[in-house]
């Protein structure tokens, strides 16, 4: 069996890929106009999008809120695994992302309505809350890791019980069973995951997704009865 390495895992994510998750046009062109825009390239792996799609699937989702779009690689997943007139709201306090994003999003899920709002995303959140909206059967948050709390427990508001919520990067390779650790972004996933974990609200588990580091995808179900 060969030991661990870094080399190991881009081989293991490789294969996963080319199997399960090979970019179509579509896909390809997204991560293309995402690169010469300049957008700094941390979004999803197309075998986390495609583990996206089936979870979403999974759920029987009709309605998917993003927080953070960047260019729109993840929010071509979840919209593809809607039904037709299903709705995604994804949001990103970046104009430039929103402005890729826009015209990768172009025609990219079938007779599904995809709707970025930009400004920073607590504040979206909120007004969404105000304004009564129905709430979701997927979220996923991929946005600033030092705010994960907030947007959780904004999240549940626009939830129901059985709402999947998604939240990635919470591993961050290895650094959050580092208690003494000083990076800020892995102290925000262990704030999350500790959150989760004890949550009453909420079942969770993080998985591990491999990539060129081991990071994790945390998945939370709201309870019946919430």
């Amino acid at each position: 069996m060969e030991t661990i390495t870094d080399t190991l895992l881009e081989r293991i994510n490789h294969y996963v890929e080319e199997r399960f998750a090979p970019l179509d046009p579509v896909l390809a062109r997204n991560l293309a106009a995402a690169e010469s825009a300049g957008l700094p390239q941390i979004n999803v792996s197309a075998a986390q999008g495609k583990l996206l799609y089936l979870l979403t699937k999974l759920a029987g989702a009709k309605r998917v809120l993003e927080i953070g779009t960047l260019g729109g690689f993840s929010t071509t997943w979840l919209a593809r695994a809607l039904p037709a007139r299903g709705r995604v709201v994804t949001l990103d306090v970046n104009p430039a992302h929103a402005s890729v994003a826009k015209r990768s999003l172009e025609g990219a899920a079938s007779g599904v309505s995809i709707d970025i709002r930009v400004g920073d995303a607590a504040e979206s959140l909120e007004h969404m809350i105000t304004q009564r909206e129905d709430p979701f059967d997927v979220v996923f948050i991929d946005a600033d890791k030092v705010r994960y709390v907030v947007y959780l427990d904004l999240a549940l508001k626009l939830s129901h019980p059985g709402t999947l919520i998604l939240a990635d990067n919470v591993i961050r390779h290895g650094l959050v069973m580092d208690g003494a650790t000083t990076d800020e972004n892995a102290r925000a996933a262990q704030a999350y995951n500790n959150t989760i974990a004890s949550h009453p609200q909420l079942e969770s588990i993080v998985l591990p997704i491999l990539r060129d580091t081991v990071d994790g995808l945390a998945i939370s179900i709201v309870r019946q009865g919430s």
